[in-house]
């Protein structure tokens, strides 16, 4: 027990060192002053949330809602949306109309169908939003332990929590609220947050609680505990905090090391006390939760405009047929005559009134506006919704874009979305962890000016290729490919050279400096060591996978961290004077962290012999220039290294140190004493400041190199999306030719382009920087990097435009620059232009910015894929948003659209779902249109040709269950199961991909040519069955045909016609849509045949007109044939010309694989003709000497 005991107190000693290292008390800066005024007037009574002045303040309580509805609020809330769309709004003013004497039908069969779409879509709403509910039911009902008084911690849930409650959080649980920690199972007061949840960093971050507070480490101890904390209101800043406790009449000050978020959860911690100061609502991750960026697909927004244009076409109708009607009207009586006597114009009292024409008129038009509705598809909408997210579940269950390793399937956050994957024109892409692997190995290094490592990396294997050489390893004469291929036996370590490894560094010329070298890697870092107690095993946890590369190459090295406290690091290393394994103790005195501003961190320790040493590494852009004049000794070849490691896609750090005397550690330790104390907004600028001064004057030692390997698949991956016509963007913070290496490895650079290179790292602009002021330089920087796009421009020019022949890389210096207002639509041009763009060093800010840029200024969809926080904006900002689920946390993932584990995916996304989505999506709304056309203009035509009466060709149950129930089951299946190609297909001819991003299938050319078919349509039916029904008999009786026979005749032509133009549509018959399409034809007569056989004041007109006239009339069933067939008829043959005369490129693809010359990929290649129409190209090959 007591070995236990001991374990668990050396555990704690190592994990709480950081805080001590990198922190100091608190102490009173301006901003406390500040406290009781507005916006910081918040008082905690801690362990008093029942005293009457706490219950005073009125704070709200702990329960959390994410949902979008209340029980109260569902009805009118869902209501108001539904009817926020014009097209529904338009519906329910025609059903509120249609209990009017206006009226053509009753108002039953008018508001039913609404009833039905808007029931549907707010049980599509409720269903979602009770999702939520459940998530939140289940957050709020969970449990932590609350003091209840005299010592006692109860469990209770987090809904009941209120401010100034004392709680007991224990190990790998999340906090409820926020919380001031007060103390925890280390005696310093330390506690480690893992944040994952609120900025998507996996690596832990350091709480502290006051001195004051460390001794209440016991249940015991809050029996009598009571405190005042005064602080700042609830707002959304995750990284502020200010506010002062008052305890035994003593003030002390708080900041955000002591404050514990809501969502975080503790690591390596027992458990911790804190009290709650707040709750629910109040939380800063509440307050930070905003609704993602509203996305509309570039169809959904076409499709509004589509709506319009019916309405305008309605209004036309409608006042076209009321201002015949009027002039009709009037002329009704013609010397005492009545020309439409049927109408009994003589006894009617306004509608069909001569003396009344104009107001006849108007009426007219009210009524016009209902009979011509049905031109508006009232299903669309829902029908759209349905398919979309049974589209997303399609994305989620697909077996290709699942890894394994991981256990990550794609997930489609947002089903909005789907068929703008169909239409991406440009990609940008993160390149760490989206590109690469984001798992460093080490491979290589720079010491004493002498180069060591032999592997060879992923890039230069591509160059090999490119070069057309044999790169051969130099340590054993092997190829590349065996180099590469060969996987490292030690994780993050593929080094590889016998002049330094197994000791062997010991008899190297400059060893003292390799011995330093390798110290300063197992020293100079914020690892902490985890010994496996089975194995003895070291396993190392880091913040970043560079640090435990470096750590884990000086282990393999012979230079061991095996053991931290709060204030040393032990080491197990060679000794260069008696060739024996020592242990050597360092004191770390202080961790000057690393920060993306000063782009290095350093150690300040004390060795066994005394010394003071600063070991510092960082990136070489700021390293060179703080070396002293006598540390300078290798720059030259370590600068050249750098430089071959970067052009070998290596990432590098430059090592350097220097040896400290007593009274300059002395300053520096009181200035960052007084300013690590500082709690002002610029307590982080006060640090630089002190580091600044004393990380100069370095010595030069080397540098390291380590890889970060491409993914699996993206090389192939990217040249197949290049082959679809997709330009792809990298957006890193590489150096240039780091990046323009990994381009090539990854195939978005080839040998064959022609770079265009903008930056400004020339030596004349360097020189230019070092005098004159800052406007000056700023302008001269600016008219260089004009001008360099101005000369890129003229290459392109010069080139008859061949996008394919260039590529743009540009630094992030020069970028600035090119994204100013007066310059960034010449860059734009320029980019364009090019088939592949590199930005490098590229900030955050300037991805969004380069995102945005694109979307606006080149028209295309734009997708942004990243893994990172640093990739958010980027996501936000582009059309859609993918997020790779990998190591850098979940944030980019929460702030997609959609989340794959793997880039290679990409291609199966875009190229199979976003193809078929876009085509099924796409026919789908052009179907939609096509049908209530046809359908609605015959009601037009035979209220004209009824001298526009207002009188409907149909019972009013045919018109109500037309789009709802007759004809919406096919145009859903065909939205979800339509497939032109199969997915091998898909990938085999990536050139399909461009019917998307040209919008082939969704232009107003194909919109208004389907709306013109319906026209044709409806005007071949109308009058094929009225000239075959008004001059003869009906039926053997010799009775003609009336409304009922006439109605119902065309009504059994139009459910056939739009059938068959469905048949017709479908390019992948399944079983599901033969029932759906041959059903609705069945569900039609037997609707005819029940709903017939109803008493007749139920069904009205239609009173067994199908058993007793329609049925036994072999008219009937010949003048439906053959209007069918003479309807169909102009579309089959405009298909079967395009099919074998103009084919598009899937018409062309299918024909292959009809006639079976597709066999073999190696056949055919894909070739474009001009810009827009696709076609095959055969291709012949002979056979290899």
């Amino acid at each position: 027990m007591a070995t236990v005991s001991g374990r668990r107190r050396k555990r704690k000693i190592q994990l709480s060192k950081l805080f001590t290292l990198t922190g100091a008390k608190a102490c009173f800066k301006p901003d406390h002053s500040k406290i009781g005024r507005s916006g910081f007037s918040r008082v905690v009574f801690c362990n008093q949330p029942d005293s009457p002045e706490a219950e005073s303040r009125n704070y709200c309580d702990n329960y959390v809602r994410t949902t979008k509805y209340t029980l109260a609020t569902f009805l009118p809330k869902s209501l108001f949306e539904q009817f926020r769309r014009v097209a529904n709004f338009y519906f329910l003013v025609v059903g509120i109309l249609s209990f009017t004497p206006l009226a053509p039908y009753t108002a039953v069969s008018a508001i039913v169908p609404l009833t039905f779409v808007i029931l549907a879509t707010m049980f599509k709403e409720g269903v979602e939003d009770w999702r939520r509910k459940q998530q939140d039911i289940e957050v709020n009902n969970r449990k932590v332990r609350v003091h209840r008084g005299n010592g006692n911690f109860d469990l209770r849930e987090w809904k009941t929590l209120r401010v100034g409650d004392i709680l007991k959080v224990e190990k790998n649980e999340f906090f409820p609220a926020d919380l001031v920690l007060l103390s925890s199972s280390y005696e310093d007061a330390v506690c480690y947050v893992e944040t994952m949840n609120l900025d998507g960093e996996t690596n832990l971050k350091l709480k502290q609680g006051l001195e004051v507070t460390l001794s209440l480490r016991e249940e015991l101890n809050f029996r009598d505990f009571e405190a005042f904390i005064k602080c700042e209101d609830p707002n959304a800043n995750l990284y502020s905090f200010v506010g002062t406790m008052d305890l035994k009449g003593e003030k002390y000050p708080l900041s955000p090391q002591q404050l514990l978020l809501r969502g975080s959860k503790l690591r390596n911690t027992d458990y911790i006390y804190g009290v709650v100061i707040f709750t629910g609502p109040d939380t800063k991750v509440v307050q930070n939760s905003t609704d993602p960026p509203s996305k509309r697909s570039m169809i959904e927004r076409k499709m509004d405009k589509i709506i319009y244009l019916m309405f305008l076409m309605v209004f036309s109708l409608a006042f076209f047929g009321s201002v015949l009607f009027g002039i009709w009207t009037r002329d009704d009586f013609q010397n005492g005559v009545m020309e439409r006597w049927y109408l009994k114009p003589d006894d009617s009292s306004i509608f069909f009134d001569p003396k009344r024409a104009p107001m006849a008129a108007i009426y007219h038009f009210l009524t016009a506006l209902m009979l011509n509705s049905y031109f508006i598809p009232i299903s669309l909408y829902v029908s759209i919704e349905i398919v979309k997210v049974l589209q997303s579940i399609f994305i989620n269950q697909d077996i290709h874009m699942y890894y394994e390793e991981a256990d990550k399937p794609a997930h489609a956050r947002t089903s909005n979305l789907n068929e703008e994957l169909g239409q991406v024109g440009t990609i940008l892409s993160d390149k760490t962890g989206t590109l690469t692997c984001n798992s460093m190995e080490f491979i290589k290094c720079s010491i004493a000016g002498t180069a060591y490592g032999r592997g060879v990396t992923e890039v230069e294997m591509a160059m090999d290729k490119r070069k057309g050489s044999a790169l051969v390893n130099q340590s054993n004469g092997n190829s590349t490919e065996d180099a590469v291929a060969a996987e490292p036996a030690v994780k993050g370590f593929n080094f590889r050279d016998e002049r330094i490894m197994d000791g062997n560094w010991v008899t190297e010329t400059h060893a003292d400096v390799i011995q330093k070298f390798f110290q300063l890697l197992a020293v100079c870092h914020t690892v902490i060591p985890e010994v496996d107690e089975d194995t003895g095993k070291i396993s190392y946890e880091a913040e970043s996978p560079d640090e435990a590369a470096f750590v884990i190459a000086a282990r393999e090295l012979g230079f061991e961290f095996f053991t931290r406290t709060q204030t040393t690091i032990s080491v197990r290393e060679l000794d260069l004077v008696t060739g024996e394994r020592v242990e050597r103790l360092y004191s770390v005195l202080n961790v000057l962290e690393f920060s993306s501003s000063k782009k290095r961190m350093s150690v300040i320790v004390q060795d066994q012999d005394g010394k003071l040493l600063l070991l510092c590494k960082g990136a070489d852009s700021v390293m060179f220039e703080r070396l002293s004049e006598s540390g300078r000794k290798y720059e030259k070849e370590t600068r050249d290294h750098v430089n071959e490691y970067a052009d070998a896609g290596l990432r590098t750090l430059i090592l350097a140190y220097r040896e400290l005397d007593e009274n300059e550690y002395e300053v520096f330790t009181e200035r960052i004493s007084e300013a690590k104390n500082s709690v002002s907004a610029d307590r982080e600028a006060l640090i630089d400041e002190v580091t600044e001064k004393i990380e100069k004057n370095l010595v030069l030692l080397g540098a390291t190199a380590v890889e970060d390997k491409l993914q699996n698949g993206v090389p192939d991956c990217i040249n197949k999306l290049a082959q679809a016509g997709i330009k792809i963007w990298v957006l890193t913070g590489d150096k240039m030719e780091t990046a323009i290496n990994i381009g090539f490895a990854c195939s978005l650079l080839r040998r064959d382009m022609k770079q265009i290179i903008i930056n400004l790292e020339t030596p004349e602009i360097q020189q230019l920087e070092k005098s004159g002021e800052k406007d000056a330089i700023a302008a001269a920087l600016k008219e260089n990097v004009l001008h360099q796009i101005t000369s890129g421009k003229a290459q392109l020019k010069a080139s008859g435009g061949n996008a394919k022949a260039f590529a743009l890389i540009i630094d992030g210096k020069s970028l600035a620059y090119a994204l100013e207002e007066d310059m960034k639509g010449i860059f734009l041009e320029l980019a364009i232009g090019c088939a592949s763009v590199i930005c490098c060093r590229s900030s955050p800010k300037q991805k969004a910015l380069v995102t945005r840029l694109v979307k606006t200024g080149s028209g295309q969809t734009t997708l942004a894929i990243g893994d990172g926080a640093n990739d958010v904006g980027m996501l936000q900002e582009a059309d859609i948003g993918v997020g790779i689920s990998g190591v850098e946390g979940m944030q980019a993932v929460m702030s997609s659209d959609i989340a794959i584990a793997q880039f290679r995916y990409l291609e199966r996304l875009l190229l199979v779902h976003g193809h078929w989505c876009y085509r099924r999506i796409s026919k789908m709304i052009c179907y939609f249109f096509y049908k209530n056309i046809t359908f609605g203009f015959t009601l037009f035509l035979y209220e004209a040709y009824t001298s526009f009466s207002a009188t409907p060709a149909y019972n009013d149950w045919y018109l109500s269950l037309y789009s709802v129930f007759f004809t919406s089951l096919p145009v859903i299946c065909l939205g979800i199961f339509d497939q032109d190609v199969s997915a091998p297909f898909c990938l085999k001819f990536p050139v399909l991909y461009q019917e998307g991003v040209q919008n082939l299938l969704f232009s107003w050319r194909r919109i208004l040519s389907w709306m013109f078919h319906g026209f044709c349509s409806a005007i071949i039916i109308f009058f094929l069955c009225k000239t075959s029904l008004e001059s003869q008999a009906f039926n053997h009786e010799g009775k003609t045909a009336g409304r009922d026979i006439l109605g119902g005749t065309m009504y059994t032509c139009v459910v056939w016609v739009v059938s068959l133009q469905m048949v017709l549509t479908i390019s992948y018959f399944t079983l599901i849509q033969h029932v759906v399409v041959w059903g609705s034809v069945v569900i039609w007569y037997l609707f005819l045949m029940v709903y017939g056989s109803l008493p007749i004041r139920m069904s009205t007109d239609a009173y067994m007109v199908f058993l007793e006239a329609l049925a036994p009339a072999p008219s009937y069933w010949i003048t439906t044939l053959f209007v069918v067939l003479s309807t169909m008829m102009p579309y089959f043959i405009f298909s079967a010309i395009q099919m074998r005369f103009f084919p598009m490129s899937h018409g062309t693809v299918q024909l292959l694989r009809y006639e079976d010359q597709c066999s073999n990929s190696g056949n055919f290649e894909m070739g474009r003709q001009g810009s827009v129409r696709p076609t095959l190209v055969m291709r012949s090959h002979q056979p290899e000497s």
